[in-house]
């Protein structure tokens, strides 16, 4: 029996001994718009679903689809200017659809508990964690001063956040994003809540927090908590959920079972998501069929590769022995990266996986030039980098580039697509605006934009078009090396698949050489030709994705690989699901 089922039987046997309700939420025909400028926009229509005791609903579909708008949408939280309207709307067997702010706080923290992605933001920044979970208790009226600090500890400790006590005196920025995560997790289910909701609590955290979070979810589940999962991430809800929707455009596309709907999807859009999950079967195959743009990067495909592979040899970057220190406030010396070496190749992807604090992007950055050495060396193209000012690597800074994360907070607000280019062409000289213009256009091309964006700001773009642009901005200066740091993590599994397609095309066209960071094994074990795996500033194992992925050497490699959540649609076929009736079944 495994992990889920065993929770889900536990769940069950908790709900006869109690003599729960049959049903602690129920959603019927549920729509969501938004008054904007005058105008109203429907977001979400027709969400239907129930749900149990001990049971979560997952709801999956690509960013903008509806999902987060639909989670809040039920709990009251979708804002002033929303109009929701549902033919039923309960919880608790209560109809909440005209409930009052101060009806929607007597149930939220008590009945209903929310986790979102963002904790960083989620959490008030300005108090302890501490005090804030204890508020959560104040509120509700929920024992004197010290039983609610025993209860703060308690709960800490029950979402596995090591050093309660500790942490609890923290502010949010002083705790690291899984242990902020943690926080609020545990603020969420104080007051053990029925009914938790948790939108995208997973996303950006490494494969062993997300691990730990997960677990604690399926500890609530097994308690007989009803949870509503939202994620882009189809390995979590394989993991987690018991009954799926999957949705697109503000509409339910497909919905039904685990084995259903992950086993024998009927929806062409579902069979896309299911196929553009990356792992190491899918290595060297396009994860997304709108990856057709690039017919011209295939045609030079057996060129380009006769070429890399007669430059496999040309190491783009060497670096050797890499130690970087940090001082704490406290004192304390902390060596984030000790000894680190590698080189990379042109044409060739070196993966670099690890727990948040490994050393990772750390290490990019020293690559990068954009932190000082406290010992080692890096050479790229076979000239001193790190050893050189600032100034004397200017002649060599554009043969490298680097793509974050988060392309917003690294681009000008002010700036619309086309400067943010011509900024990163402006050591390159061109005969005239026309021709300067037209390398514009071709920048956008390569990466699958048009030129209608050139008008457009960062803001006005979606996730993947700023993705897109950061990569144009990232090969406007003709690089050797890109450093992809975290690159693909906050994207959505469709996007994602699209990005990955896009950089493998671009590789085969430039043999550009990517250094490429990520907590996702899945996306490592898909793209990388080789993986350095590091724990600790430490590397500690290094080899061919096969090597280390399939075979493991180092235990905390082991460790790393076992916590990967498992996702093969075709092991969904036999899965024993405890899932709801739903209302529009295959809608």
């Amino acid at each position: 029996m495994s992990v889920t089922q065993e929770s889900q039987a536990t769940a069950e046997s908790v709900v006869d001994e109690l003599d729960w309700p049959a049903t602690r939420l129920r959603v019927q025909n549920l729509s969501t718009a938004f008054r904007v400028d005058g105008a109203v926009r429907q977001v979400v229509s027709g969400v239907s679903f129930d749900l149990l005791p001990g049971q979560c609903v997952a709801i999956v579909g690509e960013s903008g689809s509806g999902k987060s708008v639909t989670a809040r949408s039920i709990v009251g939280l979708a804002g002033r200017n929303a109009i929701v309207e549902a033919d039923v709307l309960e919880i608790h067997h209560e109809d909440v659809r005209t409930f009052t702010p101060r009806q929607w706080r007597r149930i939220r923290g008590r009945d209903l508990g929310f986790v979102l992605q963002d904790a960083l933001v989620s959490l008030d920044p300005l108090r302890p964690v501490g005090t804030e979970i204890a508020e959560a208790l104040r509120l509700h009226g929920w024992g004197d001063r010290a039983a609610r600090k025993q209860r703060v500890l308690d709960l800490l400790e029950r979402v596995g956040v090591p050093f309660p006590a500790l942490r609890a005196r923290q502010r949010p920025d002083q705790l690291s994003g899984g242990l902020r995560q943690r926080a609020l997790i545990a603020s969420a289910i104080a007051l053990d809540p029925d009914i938790v909701i948790a939108d995208e609590p997973t996303t950006a955290l490494d494969v062993t927090v997300q691990s730990q979070v997960l677990a604690q979810l399926e500890r609530m589940k097994a308690r007989g908590a009803s949870v509503i999962l939202i994620s882009h991430d189809l390995s979590v809800v394989a993991r987690l959920a018991d009954h799926i929707l999957v949705m697109r455009g503000g509409e339910v596309l497909e919905q039904g079972s685990i084995a259903s709907v992950l086993g024998a999807p009927q929806h062409e859009y579902t069979k896309a998501l299911i196929a553009a999950v990356p792992s190491e079967a899918t290595r060297g195959t396009p994860l997304s069929p709108s990856s057709a743009p690039f017919p011209e990067v295939r045609q030079r495909d057996a060129a380009a590769s006769a070429t890399q592979d007669a430059a496999r040899d040309v190491p783009v970057i060497e670096a050797t022995d890499l130690v970087k220190r940090f001082h704490t406030a406290d004192g304390t010396v902390t060596r984030a990266v000790d000894g680190v070496s590698f080189t990379l190749a042109a044409g060739e992807t070196l993966g670099i996986v690890g727990e948040s604090g490994s050393g990772k992007s750390t290490t990019a950055r020293l690559a990068l030039g954009l932190e000082s050495l406290d010992g080692g060396d890096v050479r790229l193209l076979g000239h001193a980098w790190s050893s050189l000012s600032e100034r004397k690597r200017r002649s060599l800074r554009p043969r490298i580039s680097v793509v974050y994360q988060d392309p917003l907070s690294s681009f000008d607000p002010r700036w619309n697509v086309e400067r943010i280019l011509l900024d990163a062409l402006r050591g390159e000289r061109f005969a005239d605006a026309t021709a300067r213009k037209a390398r514009v256009v071709e920048l956008l091309g390569q990466v699958g934009l048009s030129p209608d964006v050139l008008g457009r700001f960062p803001l006005r773009l979606s996730g993947g078009q700023r993705q897109r642009v950061a990569i144009a901005r990232a090969l406007a200066p003709r690089p050797a090396v890109i450093v992809l740091d975290e690159a693909v993590s906050a994207l959505d599994v469709t996007i994602q698949a699209q990005i990955l397609d896009l950089l493998v095309a671009l590789q085969r066209e430039s043999g550009v050489a990517y250094l490429f960071i990520s907590h996702d094994l899945g996306v490592i074990s898909h793209l990388s030709d080789r993986v350095l795996v590091m724990k600790d500033g430490v590397v500690v194992e290094e080899g061919k994705p096969d090597d280390i992925f399939l075979r493991p050497q180092h235990p905390y490699t082991r460790d790393l690989i076992a916590a990967i959540p498992e996702f093969d649609p075709a092991s969904f076929a036999g899965h024993q699901n405890h899932s709801a009736p739903a209302a529009q079944e295959g809608a």
